[in-house]
């Protein structure tokens, strides 16, 4: 049995009771009654135990949790109509810029709808020219007019449905990235749900990880940690940009992410971090041995020998 005794308190003068003894002798023995009167054996005898001088000192709570490196932004590229391809300027593993044309579709019914419509909008166009000088000289009504207007406007709204129409024949890069392993070939017979490959961005990462419930109050926003993966010999800074909005039922912990600060080429997505963290120095901490905790139902405590008491 341990006490946990605060400096300049002299161990020597302990007297706590022990209410269970081990016996030293594995036979058992048969203690006769004390006479009417008299005291119990052994009662008001002194009792040897151990303390120890409690005493402050630094102490830094680290922990080390596992992460997850993940691309900054990640988007499966898929057609949004069906049709076959035309036109396939995917490379795998290369860069494209934010726009570039990475698949075209069929569209040729498309463009001669485009034609004729253009067509129309000519002819529409002059017709209303025409009656707007008639209207000036009242060679026709206004009602006649406003038709051919009408008409023109109609003719551009359909113009506006046909181009929107080729552009979803026109798969294009969301934004500047590296492009994955491609699923499709040249004149490929494509659907919504065909997934053409997975554009990623990397030259900026993150790292993902969770930590248990009792620090989730610690972690916020713009925290520095340090994490590491494997064939790297130095730790990388991270800065927190968020955590999620509740601790997760499943595992009590808290996911958060951060923005690597820092290249290597070790760093891919989807490699295994070591996440470092330090959540600060504390100058007056009270350490005791672990022997001197008793456990209890619900919680731990420890015998506190100061003032002679």
């Amino acid at each position: 049995m341990r006490i946990i005794i605060p400096r300049p308190v002299p161990v020597f003068l302990l007297s706590l009771l022990i209410t269970t003894l081990a016996c030293n002798d594995k036979k058992e023995q048969k203690i006769a009654p004390p006479a009417p009167g008299a005291a119990p054996k052994g009662q008001g005898m002194p009792v040897k135990v151990e303390g120890f001088l409690v005493q402050t000192r630094a102490v830094s709570e680290k922990l080390e949790v596992p992460g997850s490196i993940i691309p900054y932004e990640a988007t499966e590229l898929r057609p949004e109509v069906s049709g076959r391809i035309t036109q396939l300027n995917i490379r795998e593993g290369q860069s494209v810029g934010k726009g570039a044309l990475l698949v075209k579709l069929y569209d040729a019914d498309l463009q001669a709808q485009l034609k004729k419509l253009q067509v129309q909008l000519e002819i529409y166009e002059k017709t209303a020219q025409r009656q707007s000088e008639l209207l000036k000289i009242d060679g026709i009504s206004k009602q006649e007019y406003d038709l051919s207007v009408l008409q023109v406007n109609n003719i551009k709204a359909d113009m506006e449905l046909i181009r929107t129409s080729i552009q979803k024949t026109e798969l294009r890069a969301p934004f500047s990235g590296r492009i994955g392993l491609r699923n499709i070939s040249m004149g490929a017979y494509v659907t919504p749900s065909t997934l053409i490959t997975i554009i990623r961005q990397e030259d900026q990462l993150k790292l993902e990880f969770t930590v248990p419930e009792k620090y989730s109050s610690r972690i916020r926003t713009g925290n520095t940690v340090n994490f590491t993966v494997e064939g790297l010999n130095k730790s990388i800074p991270a800065k927190v940009i968020a955590t999620e909005e509740a601790v997760t039922e499943d595992t009590r912990s808290l996911r958060v992410r951060a923005i690597a600060m820092g290249k290597a080429p070790q760093l891919i997505p989807g490699a295994f971090a070591k996440v470092g963290l330090d959540f600060g120095q504390d100058k007056n901490a009270l350490m005791i041995p672990t022997q001197a905790v008793i456990p209890e139902a619900r919680y731990k405590k420890v015998i506190l020998y100061k003032g002679g008491k």
